[in-house]
């Protein structure tokens, strides 16, 4: 099975801009998130997908391999379709270009052994929270899901709701997913339908639609930077690991 990783980096973010570039211990982000996915043995290749020159430069200058995009997309999963479309794999694991600290043992938990012929498959990771504060935070995505691993809902809001007991691990989003060329297709191909509108959340473009994807716990460090401010506690993070 050829698998290739994409890391999606947009330079116009709303909330961060330029966010790829943001230096993280004189590197910027997407080149930490990079040479992780490179530790990745399963990867045939990994490249980034950006739809700026800024950054296309960078990435080349130490080593990787660049796709240039379009700049109309409104989601990361919509320029790893574009990707699908100039570049054939069997599987298409996408990487958050703000995920610097996970590592080789997480990535590959989205992997599966084998993809049944003809359906779609999509997977992607969480983690455990750590901190209640986090649950609260409507920019941390709760995961809820099945026995099997089977999504059920996702939420900015604390979900399930602890009115029978406390008893419970929530969990959160982390930004790796995996879909295959099947499941890109769909996706592109789709509306999005009421929940996704209002949630923002494009996995209900599957949920909606009864297709079902998969959450697999990796029991991983996740801090995302989604603002200038979280860059001190990834490096705060990142000089406590380099002690140890």
């Amino acid at each position: 099975m050829k698998i290739i990783c994409v890391i999606p980096a947009r330079r116009e973010s709303t909330r961060f801009f330029n966010k790829p570039m943001a230096e993280i211990l004189g590197k910027p982000m997407v080149q930490w998130v990079y040479e992780h996915c490179k530790e990745v043995p399963e990867f045939s290749a990994v490249y980034v997908a950006t739809d700026s020159e800024e950054i296309k430069e960078r990435c080349e200058s130490f080593g990787a391999e660049v796709v240039m995009t379009s700049s109309d997309h409104d989601t990361a999963t919509e320029r790893l379709y574009e990707v699908s479309t100039k570049i054939d794999a069997d599987l298409y694991v996408m990487v958050n270009g703000d995920e610097p600290l996970l590592t080789r043992e997480a990535i590959v938990r989205c992997i599966p052994s084998e993809i049944e012929e003809g359906s779609l498959y999509v997977s992607n990771l969480m983690t455990d929270f750590s901190n209640p504060v986090e649950v609260v935070d409507a920019t941390n995505l709760k995961i809820v899901t099945d026995a099997h691993d089977r999504c059920l809902f996702i939420s900015r809001s604390p979900i399930p709701y602890p009115k029978g007991n406390m008893d419970y691990v929530y969990h959160k989003f982390v930004g790796v997913g995996a879909f295959n060329r099947k499941a890109l297709d769909f996706y592109h191909n789709t509306p999005r339908g009421p929940i996704e509108k209002i949630e923002e959340n494009d996995s209900f473009r599957f949920i909606e639609n009864n297709v079902p994807i998969y959450y697999y716990n990796c029991h991983c460090k996740s801090l995302s930077v989604d603002n200038r401010k979280d860059i001190a506690g990834v490096e705060e993070y990142m000089r406590k690991m380099a002690e140890n």
